[in-house]
């Protein structure tokens, strides 16, 4: 009966073999959740990072922000060990270089500090978003604008090193179907890029780094977001 019923369907109705956004969304129905998006740099401690999954590549926002307090560092957005070692390594961090970044050190005690992955019902581990955490709180620290279009990945260390992360392939692959046209990712990936074709990474740009100095010096701007709060 069901085999008589799709021959049925099959005959009355025509279908495109060659079909573009539009014909896959009105035979799917619209998309539940916009995932692949990215957002403007308007306010401080937002950036954009490329996350590794069991069914690909995929873009992940990481924000900070400052309040009025005595220091307290909090995390949340479901993430495990690993993720948020990287947090506190990017904090540390931090306030060991503060004076290359402009930031008095007496800030650390009167600011809590909270930093946030959104999606909070999604687990989330690993090191690669080390580097994103670093940038989103120099920004918050700084109210520095975020340069548009541009996504990172790497694992980052108490040395302010960069190190190389997996997945580099699906996470291009993402970024690219966001309209990412920046990557910001360990010297030792650059390998990783060699292998892709051309053809899919054609009109991007990639910047191999060492150095979580090199990390902002290419993802931050000198202009401050609007309404910057002053942190003193």
């Amino acid at each position: 009966m069901i085999r008589n019923v799709a021959k049925s369907l099959a005959m009355e109705e025509s279908f495109d073999y060659s079909p573009n956004a539009e014909v896959v969304e009105k035979v799917l129905g619209a998309p539940r959740f916009d995932r692949d998006r990215f957002t403007d740099n308007s306010v401080a401690g937002v950036v954009t990072g490329l996350a590794w999954t069991s069914v690909g590549g995929d873009i992940l926002f990481i924000e900070s922000s400052l309040s009025k307090g005595k220091g307290k560092l909090s995390v949340t957005g479901n993430l495990g060990k690993v993720m948020k070692e990287s947090v506190t390594i990017a904090m540390e961090y931090l306030k060991a270089h503060a004076g290359e970044y402009g930031i008095n050190t007496d800030v650390f005690d009167k600011w809590n500090v909270h930093v946030h992955v959104p999606e909070g019902a999604t687990p989330k581990d690993g090191p690669s978003a080390g580097i994103t955490m670093f940038t989103s709180l120099i920004s918050s620290f700084t109210q520095r604008k975020v340069k548009e279009k541009i996504a990172m990945t790497g694992e980052l260390t108490l040395r302010g090193k960069v190190l190389p992360v997996g997945g580099i392939k699906e996470k291009i692959l993402a970024a690219k179907r966001s309209g990412i046209n920046e990557i910001i990712l360990s010297m030792q990936n650059k390998k990783d890029i060699l292998e892709i074709n051309e053809k899919y990474v054609k009109g991007m740009t990639f910047h191999y780094v060492d150095t979580l100095k090199e990390v902002t010096d290419i993802a931050l701007l000198t202009e401050k977001v609007e309404r910057a709060v002053e942190i003193i």
